[in-house]
Formats: structure tokens, C-alpha cells, sequence
């Protein structure tokens, strides 16, 4: 997951939060946490649980995330975000918590009397893990029309820009689809799977040169015994399981957006 990929999903998801965004550039956020999101991310439920029952004024964090540390100049007192990291998994793991699943209509101009067309896309944030004994992610963000299939990589970016809100503007109605979101997915799983097979696949055999180098040292070990004894199969298992290689695939979370045309 690049730089650029975690600004654009950690902004989208403080937004939609309604978190205040008190300062951003292309590498750092400076975000006002509501009092639910410091419950949800922050770590301290003693504090909230004393401030309660004392009936105190509550004091939710501000977070400053720095999204490419790459691109610092000069000292900033910050989180680090990057794919793996705890901060990051914690706001993974708020989406799952709060529904993975929105329904959001591009605002349109209340005072323009022409009536104006949504377009019905369905996007989808794909979190493909590569794990062995050392682990790669990678997130990708498609989108897909649902009237005539075309496909898109890079959606949450290409809407980000865009005021989007829960109901629909007036002088505005928005074309049924003709490809069901079911249906949509599956097509959409094609296009993940495809990236896969495309993708850098050298970890693989070098996981399973480790294995090997690692299964040699064991069976240095063990040379001379005869047979060998249940503690030597025990470790043998372990060390298969750590190199076993495992691809999984896991939908961050996904919506449906009604657009003016992209």
C-alpha cells in the first residue's frame, strides 16, 4: 500500500467520521477526534470510564499522522502510518466495527434547474496480505459501473474531491443499475485474482528456500539419531508452518456511490 493510498483512505475515513480535519499537506493529517473515535481507536477506556463517573468534560485526542515520512522536513512529533502499523490496523479494524458497507450521492447544485443523472458505481477496498514468515500487504480500491462494467482502479481516489452526502440533491434522480452488486463483486474478484497472478511472486520461492535452509539445520541436528523422537516432528511442524505461504484476500469495506460522470 503506498503513501498516497493510506492519505487517501485515512482522510476518507476521518471525514466520513465526522473527525475535524484541523491541518493536511500530501504527507501529514491533523485530525480532532470525536469522542466515539477516541473510544474506538485511542486505548484509554479507563479514562473515559473515570471521566464519566465523575462527570467531567471530556477531552477527545487530536492525532497527527504522518502518511509519508519520506516527505518530512524537519522535525514532526507524529504518528507514523504505514501498512502493518498499530494506528492503522485500529482504523481497519473501526470500519469493520461501524458496517463496511455505505450508500453516498454526489451533491449537485440546489440552485441549477436542469434535472441531473447519477451514474450507479459500486466501490470496493481490497486488502491482499502475502504471508509467510515475513509478511507483504497491499490495498487496492476498484470501482466498477454498474450500468455498462467498466472498471476502474484507484476509485477512492478518483472521488475523493468530491462532495458526496447520504441523501440525494433535489432536481437530481439517479439511473437504476443494470449489473447487480452481486454480481458486480464477483466481477470484481475476477479483476483482484487477476492482479495477483500478475503480480511479483519471487517471495514465494524464497520462503521456501528459508524452509528448506531452516528444515537443514534441524535435520543437522538429528543426523545421527535413528529415530527420531516426537520433539523433532513437533519442531519440523513449526517450522513448515511458518514458511507455509498464504495469499488472502479480505474487502476493507465498500459502497455505493451514485456519480456525475467520471
Amino acid at each position: 500500500m503506498y503513501p498516497h493510498q493510506i492519505h487517501t483512505y485515512v482522510r476518507q475515513f476521518f471525514k466520513e467520521n465526522n473527525c475535524p480535519i484541523l491541518y493536511e499537506n500530501d504527507h501529514l493529517l491533523q485530525v480532532q477526534l470525536t469522542i466515539d473515535m477516541d473510544k474506538r481507536i485511542m486505548n484509554r477506556p479507563f479514562y473515559w470510564k473515570y471521566l464519566e463517573s465523575i462527570n467531567g468534560e471530556p477531552n477527545p485526542a487530536k492525532l497527527t499522522l504522518i502518511t509519508n515520512k519520506n516527505r518530512l522536513v524537519g522535525a514532526v512529533d507524529g504518528e507514523v502510518l504505514h501498512f502493518g502499523s498499530p494506528r492503522l490496523n485500529q482504523i481497519f479494524q473501526a470500519t469493520k466495527e461501524q458496517g463496511s458497507f455505505v450508500q453516498m450521492y454526489e451533491t449537485v447544485n440546489a440552485q441549477s434547474e436542469v434535472k441531473t443523472i447519477l451514474t450507479p458505481w459500486l466501490g470496493v477496498n481490497y486488502k491482499i496480505t502475502y504471508s509467510s514468515d515475513r509478511t507483504k500487504e497491499k490495498l487496492y480500491s476498484l470501482g466498477i459501473n454498474l450500468m455498462n462494467g467498466q472498471v476502474i482502479d484507484g476509485f477512492q481516489e478518483t472521488i475523493q474531491q468530491r462532495e458526496l452526502g447520504t441523501s440525494i440533491s433535489p432536481n437530481t434522480f439517479h439511473l437504476p443499475y443494470t449489473i447487480k452488486p452481486t454480481r458486480a463483486i464477483e466481477r470484481l474478484d475476477l479483476v483482484v485474482d487477476n492482479l495477483i497472478q500478475q503480480d511479483d511472486h519471487t517471495w514465494v520461492e524464497e520462503a521456501k528456500k528459508r524452509l528448506r535452509r531452516d528444515l537443514n539445520v534441524l535435520d543437522y541436528f538429528y543426523n545421527e539419531v535413528d529415530e527420531k523422537p516426537e520433539c523433532y516432528e513437533r519442531e519440523k511442524k513449526a517450522i513448515e508452518e511458518q514458511y507455509e505461504t498464504i495469499i488472502k484476500i479480505d474487502i476493507v469495506n465498500g459502497g455505493l456511490f451514485y456519480l456525475l460522470p467520471i
